[in-house]
């Protein structure tokens, strides 16, 4: 808990930098998303990609009302302060600061502009030990035994591990998602979808609604 406190203050002072000085760094013309993460934080960028998770989905540890978008290479998480009823499949052109929040690179907006809808974005199928810095900001989906049962971290949410025999993974459950954790026990075979997160030293999934966590019959 206390790290994640600290991540409070991180955010904080990242959003009451934003727009404080004049970046570093600017790239005023639309960039591809894996382009805008390969450049330094503080640099300004526009992107354009199709949303993969709702606005506000992880506000209980993410302490925002972002949402992800993604492009056929790559995806990132925008951190929005305000609530734009975001929904999957829209497409949004965003131009923002490059930041860090904990180790997840995110971008937080200057302006944000809907324009219509984008093409479905499929999960990218993985092992558990392949979610990794590689697959940061993409929509993943594992499958695998649980080998941690859900537990309390709240108020941030709940966490439970699940390995496929490739390492195992943290999987974190935001309390604004509505997912039920009920029968998700140790030793049940589990499909989960989700935003491929990192925080702190570890990466995660964090699945967006209830249909992103199944159980599943070996």
């Amino acid at each position: 808990m206390i790290v994640r406190l600290q991540r409070i203050a991180v955010l904080l002072l990242v959003l009451a930098c934003a727009g404080v000085s004049a970046p570093a760094h600017a790239s005023p013309h639309v960039v591809s998303i894996a382009k805008a993460r390969s450049l330094p934080l503080d640099t300004v960028v526009t992107i354009d990609g199709t949303a993969t998770t709702p606005s506000g989905a992880f506000e209980s540890s993410f302490f925002d009302q972002g949402f992800a978008i993604q492009d056929h290479r790559a995806g990132i998480y925008i951190s929005a302060a305000e609530d734009l009823n975001i929904a999957p499949r829209d497409r949004i052109r965003v131009t923002g600061t490059l930041r860090d929040s904990y180790g997840l690179r995110i971008l937080v907006p200057d302006a944000i502009h809907l324009h219509g809808k984008g093409p479905k974005i499929q999960p990218k199928p993985l092992a558990t030990g392949a979610v990794s810095e590689a697959t940061e900001g993409l929509l993943v989906r594992v499958t695998a035994t649980i080998t941690r049962a859900p537990e309390s971290d709240l108020p941030y949410g709940y966490k439970f591990f699940v390995d496929d025999g490739s390492g195992e993974l943290t999987i974190f459950v935001n309390t604004q998602t509505g997912i039920d954790l009920t029968g998700l026990t140790a030793g049940r075979a589990a499909q989960v979808t989700g935003f491929s997160s990192q925080f702190d030293t570890h990466y995660e999934i964090d699945p967006r609604f209830p249909a992103d966590v199944t159980l599943r019959h070996r």
